[in-house]
């Protein structure tokens, strides 16, 4: 999926959303189907993986949404992870949040992280989904307010899906988070998940991230 792409996509769900409603059988005034707003706005991103660009200008903003039918009209007009090729990623984030660890809503947080084999890619989709709408209908609870918004990469040998918090020093909030993610969204009982502050993750020593947590 290439910008312009991205950007058909999103402009076709537009034209979608301001489509003439259907007149009625009695010829009133039709109105539009109400809609169920969610807490928050949050904005989809596309990373494309053009390695002759920079990585700032390879991530794309694709749409922003605040009803749970503007969600599904997005979600159902975009390619399944499982067409996504290797290096590509798709994100989820508070609106106002970008996805990067710089953001000032992120740089003092972290992020739990989910492997999954890539050859179970129908399975990697149905989790995929499992966060966002976990993570879009509140269902973190009291701690919703922590969540900054999540990824998934694609890639050869081994996918990942990742929840980022905002304040890694908030230890209860966040193994809280953990155990919600864990066990209540995607229900991995056998399968140990770790967390990572960013600040390990984007270490300038080159050594490898440390898990400050582990559920």
């Amino acid at each position: 999926m290439t910008n312009t792409s991205a950007q058909m996509e999103a402009n076709q769900i537009q034209e979608n959303d301001n489509a003439a409603p259907v007149p009625t059988e009695n010829n009133a005034s039709p109105e539009r189907p109400m809609k169920h707003p969610l807490e928050h706005e949050w904005t989809f991103w596309f990373f494309e993986n053009n390695k002759s660009k920079a990585w700032l200008d390879n991530l794309h903003e694709v749409y922003t949404f605040n009803t749970i039918e503007d969600f599904w009209c997005l979600y159902n007009h975009i390619r399944n992870v499982e067409d996504l090729t290797p290096g590509n990623d798709y994100m989820v984030f508070k609106h106002g949040i970008e996805p990067k660890w710089e953001d000032s809503r992120n740089h003092r947080g972290g992020r739990w992280l989910i492997n999954v084999d890539s050859r179970n890619k129908h399975r990697l989709n149905e989790m995929w989904l499992n966060v966002i709408l976990f993570m879009i209908g509140e269902s973190f609870d009291e701690y919703s307010d922590q969540i900054c918004g999540a990824f998934i990469n694609i890639r050869a040998k081994v996918d990942r899906i990742s929840l980022w918090t905002t304040d890694a020093s908030k230890i209860n909030e966040t193994e809280a988070i953990g155990r919600k993610l864990k066990y209540e969204c995607l229900h991995l009982d056998d399968q140990r998940i770790p967390y990572e502050t960013h600040s390990d993750s984007q270490s300038k020593s080159g050594s490898k991230a440390r898990s400050t947590m582990v559920c």
